[in-house]
C-alpha cells in the first residue's frame, strides 16, 4: 500500500484526503482566544500532518512552542476535538519561518527604543509607598533589609544581591525601595521576570532584538523580580545570561529576587544558577509573632489615617490574629482587613471570641488543608497512583483528577497560583487557572462532578 494512503489504527492520512479544514480551526481559535492572543501566538501555527487520533502542528521556534504548550495546549486540543472527536494528542514541529525582507515593518530606531521604554514605564513604575521607611523590620528580615541599604551606599560591592523568600514576605518591597533610593543618581531598571519575558518575545516577533539588548544593558542598576519564572524557557535564559554578563562586565549593580535559593531553581541553566549564587544571597523568613504584631499596628495606623476613622482593636485581639496567622504578611493583612470590616459593619468593639467566629474557616484551612493532602486524597479517591496524577501525561483519566486537585488547592488553601503550579510537577500558573475554570464550569453543569467535589471536600475536612 502506498505510504500516502489512509491506513487503519493511527496511520498517516495524506494531504489530499485530510479531513480537517485548518482555516476553519484558525477562525475558531480567534473567536475562542480573542484577537490579541490569536494574532500574537496562534496565527502562526500551521498544520503539518494529520493522523487519525493526533496532529502534528508547525511553530516557528522552540520558545514559541514552549509558550503555547504551557499556556494554551489544553484549550487548543479542546477546540480541534470539536472538529474531529478522535483527536486526543497534539505534537509540535519547529519550522523556521521564511525570511522575506519585503514583509518586515520598517520602524526608525528611536521609535523602537521608545516603544520599549514607554511600555516599561506603564507596567513597572516604582511605587513610592514601598520605601525603606515603610518596611517593618524584624528578626525574619533584618539581614535582607540591612544589605539592601548597604547596596544603596556602595554600588557593586555586593553583586549580584539575591533576595529569596516565600510569597508575600516583602521581597518586592525591598527591591522597590532600593530602586527608589538609587533612581535620582542612577539609570535604574526595575522589571519583573515575566515582563522581561514579554518584551523579549515581542522583540523576537518584531525582529528587533538589537534594540532589546541595547535597552536592557544600558542600566547602571538592574533590578529583576521573581527570577524563578524564567525556568524552562531556554532562549529567554540564554538572553538573560548574556544580559547579566554584560551588566556585570560594565560594573552595573544587579538585584534579584526569587522564591528560593539559586541552587534550588528548577529547570534553570546551571551557569545561571552559578552566577546568581556567586553574589550575596540573603533570605527573608516567615515573620515571628513580634513582627506580625508590629505589622498589624502599623496597618491600623495607615487605615485610620487614610479613612479618618478609629480602629478600636484590643491588644488581645491583635495578639490573637498575629499568633493564629501562620503564613505570610500579605495574608496577615487580608485577615486583619476582614476583622476590621466585620467590626465596621456591625459597629462593635470585637473580642477574641468574635474573631474566632469570624476567622474559624480561615484558620482551620490554614492549619488542616495542604496541597499535599489534597493531592493524596484526590489520587486515592479516583484510585490512581499519585505519581501518575502529577506526571506530564494528558489522558482524561489522569487530567480530570489533576484539574480537580488544582481546583481544590486554589479554593481550600492560601497558596498562590504559581505555588500550586509548582506543586503539580512545575506546571505554569495559567494551567492552574484553566483547571479552576474547567472544574467550576463542570460543577455547574454536571451533577456527578458536583457530587465528586463535595465528597472529596468532606474527606479533606474530616
Amino acid at each position: 500500500m502506498d505510504k500516502n494512503n489512509i491506513k487503519k489504527n493511527n496511520v498517516y492520512i495524506s494531504e489530499e484526503e485530510k479531513t480537517l479544514n485548518w482555516n476553519e480551526i484558525q477562525d475558531s481559535f480567534k473567536k475562542s482566544f480573542g484577537s490579541e492572543i490569536y494574532t500574537s501566538w496562534l496565527q502562526k501555527i500551521s498544520l503539518v500532518k494529520e493522523y487519525n487520533d493526533y496532529l502534528i502542528l508547525g511553530v516557528p521556534t522552540r520558545f514559541f512552542r514552549d509558550w503555547i504548550v504551557s499556556r494554551y495546549l489544553d484549550k487548543i486540543l479542546e477546540q480541534v476535538k470539536s472538529f474531529k472527536l478522535s483527536l486526543n494528542r497534539i505534537e509540535f514541529k519547529i519550522i523556521e519561518e521564511a525570511k522575506n525582507t519585503s514583509d518586515l515593518i520598517k520602524i526608525d530606531e528611536y521609535n523602537k527604543v521608545t516603544e520599549i521604554k514607554d511600555s516599561l514605564l506603564n507596567y513597572n513604575r516604582l511605587n513610592s509607598s514601598l520605601n525603606f521607611e515603610n518596611f517593618i523590620q524584624g528578626k525574619s528580615n533584618d539581614i535582607a533589609l540591612s544589605y539592601s541599604k548597604k547596596v544603596c551606599e556602595h554600588l557593586s560591592r555586593y553583586n549580584p544581591l539575591y533576595i529569596c523568600g516565600g510569597v508575600g514576605l516583602g521581597k518586592t518591597h525591598l527591591l522597590n525601595a532600593i530602586g527608589l533610593e538609587l533612581q535620582s543618581e542612577n539609570n535604574v531598571m526595575f522589571i519583573s521576570a515575566e515582563r522581561f519575558m514579554y518584551h523579549f518575545i515581542k522583540s523576537i516577533k518584531k525582529n528587533d532584538m538589537v534594540n532589546f539588548k541595547d535597552f536592557f544593558r544600558k542600566s547602571s542598576v538592574f533590578i529583576i523580580d521573581d527570577i524563578q519564572f524564567i525556568r524552562g524557557k531556554e532562549s529567554l535564559q540564554e538572553e538573560f545570561f548574556h544580559t547579566f554578563n554584560s551588566l556585570m562586565d560594565k560594573g552595573s549593580q544587579i538585584i534579584i529576587s526569587a522564591d528560593r535559593i539559586p541552587v534550588k531553581l528548577d529547570r534553570v541553566q546551571e551557569r545561571i544558577k552559578s552566577r546568581l549564587a556567586g553574589g550575596l544571597v540573603v533570605d527573608i523568613d516567615t515573620p515571628d509573632l513580634e513582627l506580625k504584631v508590629k505589622i498589624i499596628k502599623k496597618k491600623i495606623l495607615e487605615i485610620e489615617s487614610q479613612f479618618k476613622e478609629n480602629i478600636n482593636l484590643s491588644e488581645d485581639v491583635i495578639n490573637y490574629i498575629a499568633n493564629e496567622s501562620k503564613t505570610n504578611i500579605r495574608e496577615l493583612i487580608g485577615i486583619l482587613n476582614r476583622v476590621i470590616a466585620f467590626g465596621r459593619v456591625h459597629n462593635k468593639i470585637l473580642t477574641v471570641n468574635d474573631c474566632k467566629n469570624i476567622l474559624k474557616d480561615v484558620f482551620s484551612q490554614i492549619k488542616i488543608i495542604t496541597v499535599d493532602k489534597i493531592q493524596n486524597v484526590v489520587s486515592n479517591y479516583f484510585n490512581i497512583p499519585l505519581s501518575d496524577m502529577l506526571s506530564q501525561r494528558r489522558s482524561r483519566p489522569l487530567a480530570r483528577p489533576r484539574q480537580i486537585a488544582m481546583f481544590l488547592a486554589k479554593k481550600m488553601t492560601t497558596r498562590s497560583l504559581p505555588e500550586i503550579g509548582r506543586r503539580f510537577a512545575n506546571r505554569d500558573h495559567t494551567t492552574v487557572i484553566h483547571a479552576v475554570k474547567t472544574i467550576t464550569r463542570l460543577s455547574d453543569q454536571d451533577d456527578e462532578m458536583k457530587k465528586n467535589i463535595n465528597q472529596i471536600k468532606s474527606l479533606l475536612l474530616e
